[in-house]
């Protein structure tokens, strides 16, 4: 199996207790045909089944072998799905261009967690010659689409100037697209800017409330810059923090400013 994390539509795939084996040992069968025969969700689903050991036993051969037939037919899921593949080396021996490649390609379609991870290609100049302009562009194309991770790299771009004008103020509105999605690096970089007064008014509570939410989920930044604002920090701020820190769990991390 490969060491990362995909978000596809797994049609028929995802099955729980109470679906009967012989059910989905027919379903996997009709989408071989299917496969078979040219469709291209088809063979993307399949790539997935031998991906994860779904159904068939674990492949990352013919995971690679069912993506590269869909992606070739430029269905955009599995073109990152195959740009994964050469990125962590699954299947096949690990190629950052390549992977650059197929990321370009599902990009280009509009695909936006191939743009975010474009943009961090270019961004480190893995596979393709460091940019940090082209990084942003492709930042900004999938944060406009709502991708967390995206928003924090571009919130991160604008804090420090890399590929665009220093700009804490729209650092911070694109740490808090993210953080409102529950990016904990984000709710992080919120918390040390309230901090810091950087790009908005210094705030101690709030600070406290965006460094609390991201140490819940293990940010260990996180965790220890709250350690230091406690301590600066009166009783009262501190009760009035651990208050508004459960409004904001409670609101889903929305409107926490």
């Amino acid at each position: 199996m490969t060491t990362r994390f995909q978000i596809l539509t797994i049609s028929g795939f995802i099955i729980y207790g109470a679906v009967a084996h012989s059910a989905f040992a027919q379903d996997l069968e009709d989408l071989k045909v299917l496969a078979e025969q040219g469709e291209a969700k088809a063979q993307l689903e399949l790539g997935v089944a031998y991906d994860y050991g779904l159904g068939v036993p674990e492949d990352d051969g013919e995971a690679l072998r069912w993506y590269r037939k869909a992606a070739e037919q430029d269905y955009a899921d599995a073109q990152l799905s195959l740009a994964f593949m050469y990125e962590f080396g699954s299947g096949v021996t690990r190629d950052d261009s390549e992977a650059v490649r197929w990321y370009r390609k599902a990009a280009e379609q509009g695909h936006a967690i191939a743009q975010s991870s474009l943009g961090i290609k270019y961004a480190e100049g893995k596979g393709v010659t460091k940019d940090d302009d082209e990084a942003v562009i492709w930042y900004r194309k999938a944060a406009e689409q709502g991708h967390a991770q995206a928003q924090h790299d571009l919130g991160f771009s604008y804090a420090l100037g890399e590929g665009l004008p220093e700009d804490d103020s729209e650092a911070m509105k694109w740490f808090r697209k993210a953080a409102e999605q529950g990016h904990a690096g984000a709710q992080y970089k919120l918390g040390e800017s309230y901090a810091n007064g950087s790009g908005v008014s210094q705030n101690f509570i709030t600070s406290y409330q965006w460094l609390t939410v991201s140490a819940s989920q293990g940010d260990q930044d996180a965790f220890k810059a709250l350690k230091i604002i406690t301590k600066l920090m009166t009783p009262i701020q501190i009760t009035d923090a651990q208050e508004q820190t459960l409004e904001c769990f409670s609101n889903n991390y929305i409107g926490c400013d």
